[in-house]
């Protein structure tokens, strides 16, 4: 696959979101604005490419018996720098999103694009595979939030442009599943079209 193919496939082919179902926890749980969603989405990619390289420079030198714990471990560490990068430059977001942050450590994207491409792939292919994944995450919390907030309050990214309330389910945990199921059915049909 060439470079530009291993980005496109992570938005669209391989979405972690709407075509893998992968880390529906933050999807459903930060997405109640596009600020959150964007903010988590690149928080987890940050992570995903820092990971994907390291995990793809040292493969090769990890035992296989401890090859999933290692990853744990290098994914803890780049989870650690952006959580304090965010706590002291985005005090905001940071306490906005909470215990979602260090639950990337655990986030299935992670740890199965690092076992799934990092380790079987070079560093440039593992670093635009992180680019490209993590994009696909981003965008589709950034569309599921921006979504959710217009339905909600009125607002998208903070920019008030309905007067009044919005319809409270849309802020609330069911409000998260009909946009998330609606975005998810339009996405892939979408995608199938241009097969």
């Amino acid at each position: 696959m060439n470079k530009l193919g291993i980005i496109i496939s992570g938005i669209v082919k391989n979405n972690p979101t709407f075509v893998l179902l992968l880390g529906m926890c933050p999807t459903l749980g930060t997405t109640t604005s596009a600020v959150n969603g964007a903010g988590m989405g690149a928080a987890t990619m940050a992570v995903l490419i820092m990971s994907n390289i390291v995990i793809s420079l040292v493969k090769s030198i990890i035992p296989s018996k401890v090859r999933i714990p290692a990853y744990i471990v290098i994914i803890a560490a780049f989870v650690t720098i952006v959580e304090l990068c965010m706590k002291a430059w985005l005090p905001d977001l940071y306490a906005t999103l909470g215990v979602f942050i260090p639950l990337i450590v655990v986030n299935c994207i992670i740890l199965g694009r690092a076992e799934g491409f990092a380790a079987k792939n070079g560093v440039v292919d593992s670093a635009l595979d992180g680019v490209g994944i993590g994009l696909g995450f981003t965008l589709s919390l950034t569309l599921v939030g921006a979504v959710r907030e217009v339905l909600g309050s009125g607002s998208v990214f903070g920019w008030r442009f309905i007067e009044g309330d919005g319809m409270l389910i849309f802020v609330l945990a069911p409000g998260a599943f009909l946009v998330l199921g609606y975005i998810m059915v339009m996405f892939n049909k979408l995608v199938a079209k241009t097969k």
